[in-house]
């Protein structure tokens, strides 16, 4: 029963690289691959605030800061410059490994005998239950804040960008600025991530963020399948699927543990798990057409 709370738990904190891969992807149809660096970034930026005895309230904003920096980097390279999304963000998550090895001084620190947010707030004296709780508070405030944003006129205007970029520059919306900040919003949830997971795992290191975008790319085709099935159109429904994605992306994980695969072909199943949820739809359209 644990090993399964033990992947809710880290679904719960991989909400934030979730619906950071929502905007960037399916808002602005941008393949952001600075989110391995900027997940790292966060749990970095917390690692070394937290060994320097500050209090887990006053590391969030920071962290949230350091990620929308990442993030508004990715933009400025791709619409000042024009160089390709994909490479900008290969870029600013290549620039990235370097600064988190310099902020960690080296490869990995651990956090256990520091104070965290899990211990900081007492909702229950049952430690995982309190866990528990403090992770859906804080999901909650996230999804709450990103649909809330999505839902207003600048969050039309960001979704109008991804859909038709030259109908919504003829009606005056500077797209450009849309895509960074965008960006920095997406990355901004992903550092999020790093904050909450190291603070759980109880250690921050500096190859952490490694193919973290497959995690996150496979919790939104999740949540797309979903959507797509049950011709979702509400925003607050497309998040809570996304965030639901995450966690059944960790409970597959889990349960391929349970079964006694080898942890270090974890990878591979991540790898081949992904490539089965993207293919089977495709592969039932064909069929079906």
């Amino acid at each position: 029963m644990d090993f399964y709370l033990t992947a809710l738990l880290q679904g719960l904190c991989f909400s934030g690289i979730a619906l950071g891969i929502f905007i960037s992807m399916k808002i602005f149809n941008i393949p952001d691959i600075t989110t391995d660096g900027s997940y790292t970034l966060g749990g970095v930026v917390t690692a070394v605030m937290l060994s320097g005895e500050s209090s887990p309230l006053l590391v969030l904003p920071i962290v949230i800061l350091a990620g929308a920096l990442a993030g508004t980097f990715t933009g400025l390279i791709h619409t000042r410059l024009k160089i390709n999304p994909l490479l900008s963000g290969i870029l600013v998550s290549t620039a990235l490994y370097s600064i988190n090895l310099l902020l960690m001084g080296r490869s990995n620190i651990p956090l256990l005998n520091y104070e965290n947010l899990y211990n900081l707030i007492t909702l229950s004296p049952d430690l995982n239950l309190n866990t528990l709780l403090t992770l859906l508070i804080i999901v909650g405030l996230l999804v709450f804040i990103v649909g809330y944003m999505l839902s207003t006129d600048f969050g039309i205007s960001m979704r109008a960008t991804g859909n038709s970029e030259t109908m919504i520059r003829a009606l005056g919306v500077n797209t450009d600025r849309m895509k960074v900040i965008g960006l920095a919003i997406a990355n901004a949830l992903t550092a999020t991530s790093g904050y909450l997971i190291n603070q759980f795992q109880g250690f921050a290191d500096i190859n952490m963020g490694i193919g973290i975008v497959i995690m996150g790319l496979g919790s939104v085709i999740i949540a797309e399948t979903f959507i797509n099935w049950l011709n979702i159109t509400s925003i607050a429904w497309m998040l809570a699927l996304v965030i639901s994605g995450a966690i059944i992306f960790q409970f597959v994980l889990s349960l391929t543990l349970s079964v006694g695969v080898d942890a270090t072909l974890l990878k591979l199943v991540t790898a081949l798990f992904v490539l089965i949820i993207v293919s089977v739809p495709k592969i039932t359209f064909k069929r079906s057409a």
